[in-house]
């Protein structure tokens, strides 16, 4: 068997195709890592009396453009005024 062949079945680059799979799978391993230290850090915030759900609705808040954090608080305020909150 010549290396083209082995490379290369059925006009698929096997090679190729072997590097990407192997580079998903490290990807995904790393992201299984990530996450479990994320939870790890939001337990390490309630422990300290942090409130966790607060947090997230921060670190999403951080993620937006200003102007579109500015519109959205405008609205709930809004929202609330018209329900008497």
């Amino acid at each position: 068997m010549n290396n083209e062949t082995t490379n290369n079945v059925g006009g698929i680059a096997a090679d190729r195709l072997r590097s990407i799979i192997e580079r998903v799978e490290r990807l995904e391993d790393e992201r299984k890592a990530l996450g479990s230290d994320i939870r790890d850090v939001f337990t390490e915030a309630k422990s300290a009396g942090f409130d966790v759900k607060v947090i997230k609705q921060l670190l999403k808040l951080r993620k937006q453009e200003p102007a579109e954090v500015e519109e959205q608080e405008t609205i709930l305020d809004a929202y609330r005024r018209a329900l008497g909150i």
